[in-house]
Order: structure tokens, then sequence, then C-alpha cells
């Protein structure tokens, strides 16, 4: 497991209270169903979709809250990031951003084409419309510029839970699995942002993450 994911600026005393209390009221719910099995003879399934749902919420919600904590120290460019992980999101365009931390990534991934620009959502969006040249492959982001697009990264041979996981997803994990690169990635079947980070995959809700 890499141990450079930063820790500073992740103890946010009002998110963890939040998080604490929606866990809180998860496991309350957990008890009071546990209760119910002994002196019910209703169906429970409802209520165990209902607490999936509440524990997806709050893994959204926690994702969404770490990203800018993996992020801050290594670019100023969070917001025009997540604004574009909004829009090709919203339009179902896939995507695939990685955000270069403290491992170097030159040896890790097939360089693309040379970018050296400041990073605009406009930009970042335009790299990922369906056809463009370029849509298909990684950007690379170092610092608050936008060092390449095109780029190849490393497949992961992992699969997420009972389904398989598109080229998008294996190459965000790939890398992360390798380095302590932050990968943005969105789904273009789903319109799904999902981040990796330490060979593991989180989603996020950019809307929340924006607010």
């Amino acid at each position: 497991m890499n141990q450079h994911i930063g820790q500073a600026d992740c103890d946010s005393s009002l998110m963890r209270q939040k998080l604490k209390a929606d866990l809180h009221r998860v496991a309350e719910r957990m008890n009071l169903t546990l209760s119910r099995f002994d002196h019910d003879s209703v169906c429970l399934l409802g209520q165990f979709a209902e607490i999936r749902a509440e524990i997806k919420h709050i893994e959204v919600l926690a994702s969404s809250f770490y990203l800018d904590c993996y992020l801050s120290p290594f670019t100023e460019k969070f917001a025009e990031l997540t604004s574009s992980v909004q829009h090709l999101s919203d339009r179902r365009y896939g995507a695939l951003i990685v955000i270069e931390r403290e491992v170097p990534l030159e040896t890790m991934i097939h360089s693309g084409v040379a970018v050296d620009a400041k990073v605009t959502h406009a930009l970042l969006e335009s790299l990922f419309i369906p056809g463009a040249p370029l849509h298909d492959g990684a950007v690379l982001i170092r610092g608050n510029q936008i060092v390449s697009a095109g780029n190849v990264l490393p497949l992961s041979q992992a699969e997420a839970h009972e389904r398989k996981l598109g080229t998008r997803h294996r190459a965000a994990l790939g890398l992360s699995e390798l380095t302590d690169a932050v990968v943005l990635v969105v789904s273009e079947e789903t319109g799904q942002a999902s981040f990796a980070v330490d060979g593991a995959l989180h989603p996020i809700n950019v809307v929340e993450t924006l607010t």
C-alpha cells in the first residue's frame, strides 16, 4: 500500500462530525433491523436496500471530501478539475485524468502528445470530446499544467466486485497500483465519475465536491 497519500489537511472537524453522524444513523437502522428478526414476520429486504443506499451515500460524500485532500498539496486547479469532470459526466464523455503527486510518472506511462498548457476546464473538456484525436488516452497533469494528452497507462488485472472493469477504469487502477498518482475517470457508458488512488476506485459526486 502506498504511503504517499497525504494525511495533512484532511482532518476537517465538520466533515468528521457529518460522517460520524451518518454512520451512527446507519448503525441505529442496522440495530433496529436486527431486533426485528426475532419479532417480525415482515420481509426485511426493503430495509437492507435502504441501508445499502445510505452506506453508498456516505461513501460518495467521504470520497468527494478526501479527493480534495489528496490533490490540494499538488495542484491549485482542483475547482477546474472537478468542474471538468462534472461537465464530462453530464455529457457521458469518457475521460481519464492523471494528477502526478510525489512519484514521477515518465517511466510508468507511454507518453502521448505534449500540450504544456495551464489547466482550464475548457481545454480539458475539449481533449475528451468523442472523435477528438486524443480522447481515448489519458491527460497528464503536473502542478497547474497539462503536460500531455493521449497517454497510455498500465492496465490493472483487478475486477471490481462482480463486474468486469472497462479499459479506462483498469488503466486508472493500474497506474494507482504502481504510483501515488490520483486518477480521475469518467465512464462513457454511465457518466459515473470516480477516482483511483492506492489501487482502489472510489465514486465521487462532483456536485457535492464543488459546493
